[in-house]
């Protein structure tokens, strides 16, 4: 029974190397282990969960047990692989890709196993979503940001929003990002599911997720939901102003948890909507500030060092202030020079707003205006787009006015310009 025995591990530990995406290579290096291990019977591990080799993790987030997991197969740490998914079952009864690693390691003293999810009776759509859940879980454990990059879209937060969010739709990562002082600092990370399709929403009904910088309007508790959405929901402002400008439509983006019958669901598998573990809906639950937490949606995230990061924040910083400082000189076309030819806000084009503002200087004397609560968020893709949110003080010989606003400023031949403005 020995030979047979060595022959289903070899196969259940290349199945598996497949699955966390190192294929050959693992493989190769696993046969080699193998071969060169001495002497023979102390590669005989008993399957026994007791008194196996490594902690039981009670602590440790499922990315970073699954990653023990797998090291522990490549090593040839049967039983510690063994104790470590039980943990994890233990831990997260309704955890699917748990029952399934721990169900390989106990089908592999009985027969050879040709694949991933050795279960005869096992649906193959529901073995690839549960490998490519396990896929991005790993490599999202694995390729942590570096500790001092920092998202591009991050260039400002106010001082009273506590957190930023940030995903990664690509990678199936959810980013938690504290406010340090002005400087983002990561706090947390998540697996999460996107739309059946992927990112990029244009219109209603299409399943994808979409891309852009929103913020969270509201909460609402579970109670007030179908168990579809688990713990609770956090909406997003999903269509946004500039959404609105492009013509793309739909509604209800949630950030929203799982059925209780789910420890979670594949990579994509909503219908647009950003799912995470019921858990990690309650870890990140505590971080959201209603109104105030941005959102921001990637298809693939942009890092930046330090540098670049505090270099592209100084440019529009000093773009806003010059439009601030131009609108207090009464030069009017100074001012208008900060406007894009294809400014658009609810009532006015370029030309009627800027008829508009033509009409109104005449009858100033002087005019300050005053910036508090200033936030800057690049928005991800190539438009070069990004979002300024601040209170405004505005005071003039006759009239005093204070409002919050909400700006869209793009770079037109290299220069950035206000594309859209309204109220907040």
């Amino acid at each position: 029974m020995r030979p047979r025995f060595l022959s289903s591990r070899r196969r259940v530990l290349v199945a598996l190397a497949v699955l966390v995406g190192v294929g050959a290579l693992w493989a190769a290096h696993v046969f080699l282990a193998e071969k060169a291990a001495a002497p023979e019977d102390a590669r005989i591990f008993p399957l026994s969960v007791s008194g196996a080799e490594g902690a039981t993790d009670a602590d440790a987030a499922p990315e970073a047990q699954l990653e023990r997991i797998f090291a522990d197969i490549e090593a040839m740490r049967l039983s510690a692989a063994l104790q470590r998914a039980e943990n994890l079952v233990q831990r997260y009864p309704n955890y699917r890709l748990a029952h399934l690693i721990k169900g390989d390691l106990l089908l592999a003293r009985a027969r050879a196993l040709e694949n991933f999810g050795a279960a005869r009776d096992a649906p193959p759509e529901r073995i690839a979503d549960l490998r490519a859940e396990a896929i991005v879980r790993l490599e999202g454990y694995r390729n942590k940001p570096k500790d001092n990059d920092v998202p591009r879209y991050l260039l400002q937060m106010e001082e009273r929003q506590r957190h930023a969010i940030v995903i990664d739709t690509r990678k199936s990562r959810l980013y938690l990002y504290q406010n340090d002082q002005g400087q983002p600092r990561l706090a947390a990370d998540y697996y999460i599911t996107q739309g059946k399709l992927g990112a990029g929403k244009q219109v209603q009904g299409d399943r994808r997720t979409p891309v852009g910088v929103y913020h969270v309007t509201a909460h609402i508790p579970r109670e007030k939901l179908p168990e579809l959405y688990g713990h609770g929901a956090f909406p997003i402002n999903y269509p946004n102003e500039w959404d609105r400008r492009q013509g793309r439509s739909g509604s209800g983006i949630w950030l929203h948890g799982t059925p209780s019958d789910t420890y979670s669901r594949p990579p994509q598998a909503s219908d647009g909507c950003v799912v995470l573990t019921n858990p990690d809906f309650d870890a990140l639950g505590k971080n959201v500030q209603i109104g105030l937490t941005p959102v921001i949606i990637s298809d693939a995230v942009e890092w930046l060092s330090p540098e670049d990061w505090r270099r592209e924040r100084a440019e529009l910083q000093q773009r806003i202030d010059a439009w601030r400082v131009d609108w207090e000189s009464r030069d009017t076309e100074r001012y208008l020079a900060h406007y894009a030819r294809d400014f658009r806000n609810r009532q006015h084009d370029f030309q009627s707003f800027a008829a508009q503002k033509r009409a109104v200087n005449q009858g100033k004397r002087w005019i300050t205006v005053k910036l508090e609560n200033l936030s800057i968020f690049r928005s991800p893709g190539a438009e070069n787009l990004a979002l300024v949110t601040f209170d405004q003080a505005y005071a003039s010989n006759n009239l005093t006015h204070s409002m919050k606003k909400r700006q869209y400023w793009q770079r037109e031949n290299g220069q950035w310009k206000i594309v859209y403005e309204g109220d907040a």
